[in-house]
């Protein structure tokens, strides 16, 4: 009776485990719309945005405040080897971000967790 209780609460606090170690990717898919949020601290620290200086010298704008509640729309995930995921994201207006950059890249648990990134 108390190897079966044993069992029961092992069993229990394994699954337990397994569902609140399930990531956040796991309802986002190719195609899902996102919005740009406020970064985390003065700059954005999971959105792989270019450098300032990339922007100017390829004459964009860097203009980091115009970014705040833009939608943009997930085009490709991509897995690393320790586990995280990388997500490249386009602009839903079919727009480029500060007139040059098509895409750009993103952590997508860290960005989520930090709030640069919701749904």
């Amino acid at each position: 009776m108390k190897a079966a209780l044993f069992s029961f609460i092992f069993f229990l606090g394994a699954v337990l485990t397994l569902t609140a170690q399930e990531k956040p990717s796991q309802d986002i898919r190719e195609g899902s719309v996102l919005t740009i949020n406020n970064p985390s601290s003065s700059s954005y620290q999971h959105i792989d945005f270019p450098r300032k200086n990339f922007i100017i010298k390829r004459g964009g704008i860097a203009n980091m405040k115009a970014l705040r509640g833009k939608k943009v729309q997930v085009v490709a995930f991509t897995y690393g080897s320790d586990g995280d995921t990388k997500v490249t994201l386009k602009p839903l207006d079919g727009g480029k971000f500060f007139r040059n950059f098509p895409t750009v890249t993103a952590h997508l648990e860290d960005a989520l967790q930090s709030g640069e990134l919701r749904q």
